[in-house]
């Protein structure tokens, strides 16, 4: 008898574990009185896209061209600051791409120029926005310089023949340039 009382025993333990385990399943069955879900209204988010050239840069904390010009006017020749600049392109050099020109306003420009010609932007950008990463500094261009960027940048016979004077020029060499595409 008392062999039956054991094996009763570990039948009841089999049967008390069958019951808590169906218990605990039970418990955890999802809840359907829940509150419906109510639809958020989210604002997308459209990222900026931007085709680099040159080293890595980052788009952030890029100063205004138009900013920048006041820089400029307090530049001495031979000056240079480290910056981060954002600007229209007004001209690109039509031969190959090595130079361009950022709008700053009140018809001035700044003269981009790519550090060690390690790279070159392309020819069709005119009016489009680019970030530059480099360095900013004042020069002056002899009258041949001025005459072979107008030569690249596709001026007239006449025009590059009014060439006459050395230009005090607002310079920028570039590390890298985020062009903005559209």
């Amino acid at each position: 008898m008392a062999l039956n009382y054991l094996n009763f025993l570990k039948i009841m333990k089999h049967i008390l574990t069958f019951l808590i385990l169906s218990l605990v399943f039970v418990s955890c069955k999802n809840n359907t009185n829940e509150a419906p879900e109510v639809p958020v209204e989210t604002e997308e988010v459209k990222e900026l896209a931007y085709a680099s050239f040159g080293d890595k840069i980052e788009a952030d904390n890029a100063i205004e061209a138009k900013l920048m010009a006041d820089t400029y006017k307090d530049l001495k020749v031979g000056d240079s600051i480290p910056t981060k600049m954002i600007g229209k392109v007004d001209e690109v050099c039509q031969a190959k791409g090595c130079w361009m020109k950022i709008d700053l306003g009140n018809d001035e420009q700044v003269m981009v120029k790519f550090k060690d010609y390690g790279f070159f932007m392309p020819k069709n950008i005119a009016g489009k926005e680019v970030i530059l990463d480099g360095k900013a500094f004042v020069s002056e261009l002899s009258v041949e310089e001025q005459r072979h960027y107008a030569e690249d940048a596709g001026k007239s016979e006449d025009e590059i023949a009014a060439i006459t004077e050395v230009r005090r020029t607002y310079s920028f060499e570039a590390d890298g340039v985020l062009l903005k595409e559209e």
